[in-house]
């Protein structure tokens, strides 16, 4: 079984994304089950999760409508207000929906860089440990020491950092970035997604670019701890599904059959389905 463990869908007709603007044509269009499906079927991939895209509750019940009625979608990471003084209740009422998986707030877009670190949102990340939801971290190196924060505090809530937390791919800039997520992967309960690489790289990238990332996440977190994800689309604005999947196979190849299978479905399948008690379907 192998998993993609971080796509979008979105309808421009919405329009609660924010960051999404003409200005970025190539993601300036609707994008659906049907673009997807020929490329994870071209990939040899029979699941995804599905992940937010706008910070609105509306969007997250948008996305569980089309997970449920798209078979190969697993399961969804949605949004809540996590600093909404009845955030537990909310998090509870879109909990009942089995094909949530996980919450994300948008922590790169938010203007305190402290933002994690605020008492009132423990009543959230406490609702997500009682529904056995995964905390998806949208993180820049900026936010890892605030995220240490947070995995002390709640030392049994279920954390994927997203896309490696961005390190600085284009210019090479690796030294803080290292150092931080090695103190946040120190703690057993986080994993990390070897995903949204290129996008961090320099428009001419070539998988060389990636390796010394790549080296950092599998000497931190090791092929237990990490899940592949294309995040597609947004990986189109620097390389099509199948390039970054090529690449990534090739920054794979070292690795033995099992640890590969692992960061490509097991270990997704392991975080963001057996924690809800959802069977896999593969």
């Amino acid at each position: 079984m192998q998993i993609d463990a971080h796509q979008h869908f979105w309808s421009i007709a919405r329009k609660d994304y924010g960051w999404l603007t003409p200005e970025l044509p190539a993601l300036w269009r609707d994008f659906t089950p049907d673009d997807l499906k020929p490329l994870i079927d071209t990939a040899g991939i029979s699941r995804t999760i599905l992940v937010q895209a706008a910070p609105t509750e509306a969007e997250t019940r948008f996305l569980l409508d089309v997970a449920g009625r798209t078979p190969w979608v697993a399961g969804v990471v949605g949004w809540a207000d996590f600093t909404a003084p009845d955030a537990p209740a909310r998090i509870a009422a879109l909990a009942r929906n089995p094909l949530l998986v996980g919450l994300r707030p948008m922590v790169q877009d938010i203007a305190d860089d402290q933002w994690l670190t605020r008492d009132n949102l423990a009543p959230a990340f406490a609702a997500l440990t009682a529904h056995q939801l995964v905390f998806d971290a949208l993180v820049l190196p900026r936010h890892l020491k605030p995220l240490l924060t947070v995995l002390e505090r709640h030392p049994t809530l279920s954390v994927v950092v997203d896309h490696a937390a961005k390190p600085d791919i284009a210019r090479c800039d690796f030294a803080a970035w290292r150092r931080d997520l090695a103190a946040v992967a120190q703690h057993s309960h986080v994993m990390c997604k070897l995903s949204g690489l290129v996008t961090e790289a320099a428009a001419d990238w070539r998988p060389a670019d990636l390796a010394p990332v790549f080296d950092d996440l599998m000497a931190l977190f090791g092929p237990a701890r990490l899940l592949w994800g294309s995040d597609w689309p947004v990986v189109t604005l620097r390389a099509s599904y199948a390039e970054w999947r090529a690449a990534s196979l090739a920054l794979l190849s070292p690795c033995s059959d099992n640890e590969r299978a692992a960061i490509l479905g097991g270990n997704a399948a392991r975080l963001y389905l057996a924690s809800r008690g959802r069977k896999s379907g593969c």
